[in-house]
Formats: structure tokens, sequence, C-alpha cells
């Protein structure tokens, strides 16, 4: 296991040293600023959860007794829909995480981040596939004083911390091993939690390769996932300092095809369509669509928009900018998904 935690900012400490001495100038509004935002950021959390693999179909094969917390967020306590999309261009994995963080497309060329490859084999950077710049929310909640963390089951996330080295802290890599990231999360939790943490379970997606999608197999991981996020969120209602002000954003990356191994056909429903759901204090009405809560975003029934389609589905890639509007921060700039962070969860 990998657990990386590092020394505060030093343009924080530094800050902080000034104040001590009653030192002031042309920078103490701006640091009064920062200090506001620092508060602002650190008195909220977000934890988004990704199940990667998740065919929204093994929710209604397994049903309420089979994935009761799963539903608890997308529907009985939460706000959700289980008919969200993945990204347009792929529906792979890593391409499609760093959506989530970054909010922007695939396609560099377009304005993407252009991560197109999906293993451990390239060592690039986010900034090295795009040719330029690219902020995440890690970044932005670091800039705004805030912490992040990230906890993932596949070695190919070691591209996150590559990519913004200095804004991640923890990050917890256990190769094909759910349970144990999210002890990891848990305990983070318990004693020293992050403004945004980064849950990524893989179980299903590895079964979904091995014996197929919706086979008894990948049922059964998919249960195993549920309980692992009940774990989790019942140590967020277990802790006073978290039950209040602690979200979970819950989505995946792709679904994959009954019967098959197969998730990359990027035109195939069984592949594009993901749940998309908020869970905690505030976060919806108990049965309440999320489609329904935004009547700007278009209930893509079996549809697959592109990028041109007015209005747009909720996609996955909004989990960037909407956990940024939860914190208090600023959309990723020149991000694509939700910039305007008008996703309503609430």
């Amino acid at each position: 296991m990998i657990n990386l935690r590092r020394p505060a900012v030093l343009a924080v400490a530094v800050a902080a040293a000034l104040a001590g001495f009653g030192l002031s100038g042309p920078g103490t509004a701006t640091a009064d600023r920062a200090e506001a935002a620092r508060d602002t950021v650190n008195n909220k959390h977000v934890v988004a959860i990704s199940v990667d693999g998740l065919n929204p179909r093994a929710l209604k094969r397994l049903g309420r007794a089979g994935t009761p917390n799963l539903h608890r967020i997308i529907k009985d306590e939460g706000a959700g829909t289980v008919n969200a999309r993945s990204q347009l261009e792929m529906t792979v994995t890593l391409p499609n995480h760093t959506s989530m963080v970054t909010g922007r497309r695939i396609k560099a060329a377009k304005g993407g981040h252009g991560v197109t490859w999906n293993d451990d084999t390239v060592t690039k950077t986010v900034q090295q596939a795009a040719g330029h710049g690219v902020d995440s929310v890690f970044s932005q909640v670091r800039a705004a004083g805030g912490t992040t963390a990230v906890y993932a089951t596949k070695s190919k996330f070691w591209l996150f911390e590559r990519s913004w080295p200095a804004a991640i802290e923890p990050n917890v890599i256990q190769v094909e091993k759910d349970g144990a990231v999210a002890k990891a999360l848990r305990a983070d939790l318990a004693t020293d939690p992050a403004s945004f943490s980064f849950l990524h379970l893989g179980k299903p997606d590895q079964v979904g390769h091995h014996q197929g999608w919706m086979s008894p197999t990948y049922l059964k991981a998919v249960a195993k996932v549920d309980r692992i996020v009940g774990k989790i969120m019942a140590q967020i209602e277990s802790t006073p300092s978290l039950r209040s002000n602690t979200i979970i954003v819950l989505t995946s990356d792709h679904g994959g095809i009954p019967g098959t191994r197969n998730h990359a056909i990027k035109t195939n429903r069984e592949n594009y369509r993901v749940a998309f759901a908020f869970w905690g204090p505030g976060a919806g009405v108990p049965n309440t669509e999320l489609y329904k809560l935004n009547p700007d975003r278009a209930k893509p029934g079996r549809t697959r928009p592109g990028f041109k389609a007015v209005p747009q589905p909720i996609r996955n890639g909004e989990v960037a900018n909407v956990s940024l509007d939860i914190l208090g921060v600023g959309a990723v700039p020149d991000s694509l998904w939700n910039r305007a962070q008008d996703l309503n969860w609430k």
C-alpha cells in the first residue's frame, strides 16, 4: 500500500507566520480572502465514489434487498439517476476517470485531457497528454486551502499522483483490494478527513472481464461493493464532525454488455449508461429522480447525445465541478462538463 502525506503548502505557512507577527500590507486583503476560502472548503467534505464497470441493470436485478446501500444513495435517501452518460469518445476506465477529475472531454485536440490509454505502462502526465497545463478537482481544492485524497484499486491511477503531485495526500493504491482501500478511507474519515476524497472500487469491472457482465459472479461483486459503500456511509453517519457536512457523489466510468466481457463499444447503451447520485444532508428529496431536479439537463432515454446536443444529459464528467461547488470552490479552469456549476443536487 502506498500512503503518502505531505507537509502543508509553504505559502500557507508563510502567510500564517506573517499574520502571527501582525504584519500588514498590500497582500493582507488577499490573505484574508484566502483564509476565508480555507474556512469554507475545510468545513465541508465530499466523498466521490466511482464503482468501476457498474451496469445499472445489476441494481434492478439484485433489487433493494441485494443492494440496499446503493438504493439508499440513488433513490431512497438521496438524489440520483441510473440514466447518466459516460464520456462520448471512449467507454473505458482511465480516460473516463480523468474526465471525472478534470471536467474535460477526452480528445486533446478539442480541449480534452488527452488520456486515451488504459494501463500503467504509459508514464505520461495528464499535462503531457493534453500538451498544456491541466487543472483538476485536486489542484482546485488545494489552491483553496483544502486537502484531497485518492484511494484506488488499479495501478493505472498513479496517473493522478504524477499529474498533480502537490495536491494529493494521501494516495492509497492497493491493486484489486476494494475492502482495503475502503478501510483506509474509513480510517481517514474518522481521524483526518480530506476536503475531497476520491474512491475507486474495481471489483465489478474485474469480474466482468473474467466472468462476464451480469453473470452470477458479477452480481456477487456488485453486492459486495454495496456492502463496502454501506460501511462508508455508516462511518460518515457515526462521525459527529462528518454527518452534517459530508456529501457522497456516486457514479461509474462505464457499464458492460451482459453475457460478454466487453465494455469498449462506445455506441452500446450497456456501456455508456451509468448511475450518478448524491447522498448526504440536504441531498435531494427521497424518490425524486435527479433529472427532475435538473430541468436544464435532458433525460436521454436510450439515446447517446453528442457534444452539440442542447440540453445535455447528466454525465460522469460532472464529478469535478459539482464536488467543487459543494465545497464552495470555483470550477476547474477550461473544463467543459458543469463548468457553470449548475447541476442541482438538492
